[in-house]
């Protein structure tokens, strides 16, 4: 056969490239040729997945494939990503024993096709950050920089804010100071110094109430200790069951409950538990109504909170008994714990009795309830030997058509040296009170202090200064009074023999 040419027809351009050899068509139907072009083509890699190609070979130049282009690009960027995430490891790791390894935020290899955009910026691999604060440009040693009228020292306004700003960053982690990167904000020495006491005192705060968590009585709430006494009465019989809380006080919180039954005496059929919080935050001067008292000096004592609690409640206990033999209308006690104090339910069917400031009286049944008030402020000086000393109409049930008394756990003797500073306060509650309702009855508070107190005090004429010179006479009466028991000793007396009271379950420290 002939063989097939190709004709190179002379360009005017000049020189031209060489034609490819011509070839007869036995040869190119060869078997030989096809096993060469075969072994040539083994050479190079198939381009069957484009990021294999890419993992195998760095040198290609160009292309013509968009989508190869862009996997090479995103090849580029993994590969600057992991770089990045080693010294980011590495730097957080440093020379401690125990490491971090960042293996689970590296890039997979190859790279397989996902849903995200290609415009989607990793920020952590972003070596210019537009929200990246500057820092800020430290003075040199000397306190200045700059010469002339252009300088700048360590006070200077835009230095100082600028500064304080960056030191946010050391607030504690729970502190969320914004997201006012890159806004150059310039923060003046006053506020930083009140954003960094606030956290102080927030992180203070937190602490706390974390650490007393376990170990406290809060409003509506018992700590684990408190939870435990309430427990063992319903396991013991004592009570039915817990139905909740019915009041809340700055000295404690009240539960209501349905009664069980005890060996010694039987149990209302409804019983209110008494939880005296214990925590001193709310009511921090308790132990002024307690330390004088002659009843319970020799037990007192300050370093133990929870044992001043106890002796709170069983002054409550032992106050309520002497009133109950008085027949003033007052709780019936049933048991004491710890600090938990069951007594009778003063109210019917879960609904506990109003407060007097709450009831809705006529003028007849307010008239009734002002003398009510005034007799039993009268037994319980003179017969029961108390002061109230917190008597307001908070502190005053109307239940059954009478006056109930509640809450005297900070009740004093008269003997205690400010026994009269009490119960002159109690008597400008209740006349101060009804003289509102209008009860034209109603004594003022020099009467009615000297009704109940059975002493004669003269009423100053000047209305300005009456309630200061009244004070002044009652001070100097204590005075008197103080330095006369001073002189002939303090009696003591046992609250056992006198008070008597429900039984007492022995109380353990733990």
């Amino acid at each position: 056969m002939d063989q097939i040419g190709v004709v190179t027809p002379k360009s005017p351009w000049g020189h031209v490239a060489p034609a490819a050899p011509a070839c007869s068509l036995t040869d190119v139907m060869s078997e030989q040729l096809a096993n060469q072009l075969t072994e040539e083509d083994n050479v190079f890699p198939t381009l069957t997945d484009p990021a294999a190609d890419l993992l195998l070979s760095d040198e290609v130049s160009e292309t013509t494939s968009d989508q190869v282009l862009a996997k090479m690009l995103q090849l580029q960027f993994d590969r600057e990503f992991d770089d990045q995430l080693r010294r980011e490891e590495k730097r957080f790791n440093g020379d401690s024993k125990v490491s971090i390894s960042f293996e689970n935020y590296r890039m997979v290899h190859p790279y397989e096709d996902s849903d995200s955009s290609e415009d989607e910026v990793d920020w952590q691999d972003t070596k210019h950050d537009p929200y990246k604060a500057d820092k800020p440009q430290t003075t040199p040693r000397r306190g200045f920089s700059g010469k002339g009228k252009n300088i700048t020292t360590k006070h200077d306004a835009e230095t100082c804010g600028r500064k304080n700003t960056a030191r946010m960053d050391n607030f504690a982690p729970g502190v969320h100071i914004g997201d006012g990167l890159g806004m150059d904000l310039k923060l003046s020495n006053q506020v930083y110094n009140s954003l960094k006491q606030h956290c102080y005192n927030e992180q203070r705060r937190s602490a706390r109430l974390h650490e007393k968590k376990e170990h406290s009585t809060s409003e509506q709430a018992v700590d684990p200790r408190t939870r435990l006494l309430m427990y063992k009465m319903v396991n013991a019989g004592v009570l039915e069951n817990i139905n909740g809380c019915i009041s809340t006080g700055k000295e404690s919180v009240v539960f209501h409950a349905d009664g069980g039954s005890l060996e010694e005496q039987p149990v209302p059929s409804e019983v209110v538990l008494k939880v005296f919080k214990t925590t001193l935050n709310e009511f921090k001067n308790r132990d002024r109504y307690i330390k004088d008292d002659y009843r319970f000096i020799d037990r007192f004592s300050k370093l133990n909170p929870r044992k001043v609690i106890r002796l709170w409640a069983e002054k409550e206990m032992h106050n309520l008994t002497r009133m109950r033999k008085a027949e003033i209308p007052c709780p019936e006690v049933v048991l004491l714990k710890k600090h938990i104090l069951v007594m009778s339910f003063i109210g019917k069917d879960h609904i506990p009795a109003p407060k007097l400031k709450d009831a809705k009286l006529g003028s007849e049944e307010m008239k009734s309830a002002f003398y009510q008030v005034l007799h039993m402020m009268q037994q319980m000086y003179q017969e029961c030997n108390l002061v109230h000393a917190d008597l307001s109409e908070y502190n005053m049930l109307w239940h059954e058509g009478k006056v109930w008394l509640i809450d005297v756990s900070q009740s004093i003797e008269p003997r205690h040296p400010h026994a009269l500073e009490f119960l002159f306060r109690d008597c400008r509650n209740v006349s101060t009170f009804f003289q509102k309702r209008g009860v034209s009855e109603a004594m003022t508070v020099y009467e009615l202090f000297n009704a109940v107190s059975g002493m004669n005090i003269p009423i100053p004429p000047d209305e300005d200064e009456a309630e200061a010179e009244f004070i002044s006479e009652i001070m100097a009466y204590e005075k008197r009074n103080e330095d006369h028991v001073q002189r002939r000793g303090k009696k003591t007396f046992h609250v056992t023999s006198e008070d008597g009271g429900p039984p007492l379950i022995p109380d353990s420290d733990d």
